[in-house]
């Protein structure tokens, strides 16, 4: 395989794996209207993607140094207890389509970080340009015709913290990848240590673990789909294509989540699309395209 299909076998990797967790807000909705807390649906799907990642990565059990094995622990709370604790709090103080929208800044912020912390990814016209582009397209997506918005500052600002949680989540990834540890092994440990920072909160929501939601076979469905695909093979694949064409690249498919709930939401939920929505999801493609063009 040449270089030139090797990228591209890459940004597929990219593009399928933010299409696949577009439809985890969905798939999320279905467990939480079945009795499960954001921190269970979490705990749950890190531990089964526990499971499935460790015959691969078995070989290390800890980092080559405390110092990494450090950045490792804040690597398992910036991609998972931390990030997701942030977003779902935020939920509740404001509107989902304020946190979908404000949410969909982070490709833009990574690039932005990344250029200031690496002067080999600098920032460039196309890639403002196709940011706002995109980010104006995710805004008719998410509101689908309907231009209501409301401010909150405690969820608006728990978003934005989100958002900066999952740029750090990249930037110390490229570092760890920089010390030349595996994909699987780095995911292995994001599972770990997401799962093991998140117990302190059930234990602080004070209702345990509602393991008799699992009789429910739909719940099983969305628990194996949410642990399997979008975990297990969603964080492997993303770590992978992050050390083969950088973070920038890989984070700006980020963009296709909203369009992908969307879809998904009309499809499962019969939620109506509007042609302002078509209009904002042809923007979204058209943004992706321009901050990957070379």
């Amino acid at each position: 395989m040449n270089e030139k299909r090797s990228k591209i076998w890459f940004h597929a990797i990219a593009i399928v794996t933010s299409i696949a967790w577009g439809t985890t807000f969905v798939s999320s909705k279905v467990l939480i209207n079945n009795g499960l807390t954001p921190a269970e649906i979490l705990l749950m799907r890190f531990v089964l993607a526990y499971v499935c990642i460790l015959p691969m990565a078995m070989r290390r059990l800890f980092a080559k140094t405390w110092k990494d094995e450090l950045l490792l622990v804040l690597l398992g709370m910036a991609g998972g207890s931390v990030y997701f604790l942030a977003e779902n709090t935020a939920l509740i103080y404001t509107q989902a389509s304020n946190v979908s929208i404000l949410i969909s800044i982070t490709p833009l912020l990574t690039a932005v970080v990344t250029s200031l912390f690496y002067k080999s990814e600098p920032l460039k016209r196309n890639l403002l340009i196709g940011a706002g582009v995109a980010l104006v397209g995710v805004a008719c997506v998410v509101l689908n015709g309907e231009f209501v918005l409301k401010l909150s500052p405690v969820g608006d600002i728990l978003t934005i913290a989100a958002a900066s949680i999952w740029v750090t989540y990249g930037l110390i990834l490229k570092k760890l990848q920089q010390h030349e540890y595996t994909s699987a092994f780095i995911t292995r440990k994001v599972f770990f240590y997401g799962g093991i920072t998140i117990l302190p909160v059930i234990a602080a929501e004070g209702g345990g673990i509602h393991f008799a939601a699992l009789a429910n076979p739909i719940v099983v469905g969305n628990v194996v789909y949410l642990g399997i695909v979008a975990s297990f093979l969603g964080y492997l694949a993303w770590n992978y294509a992050i050390d083969k064409i950088g973070v920038v690249s890989v984070t700006n498919y980020l963009y296709l989540n909203p369009l992908a709930t969307f879809v998904t939401a009309a499809i499962v939920l019969s939620e109506q699309i509007t042609w302002v929505a078509i209009v904002g999801g042809l923007m979204i493609l058209s943004g992706v395209y321009l901050t990957q063009r070379k």
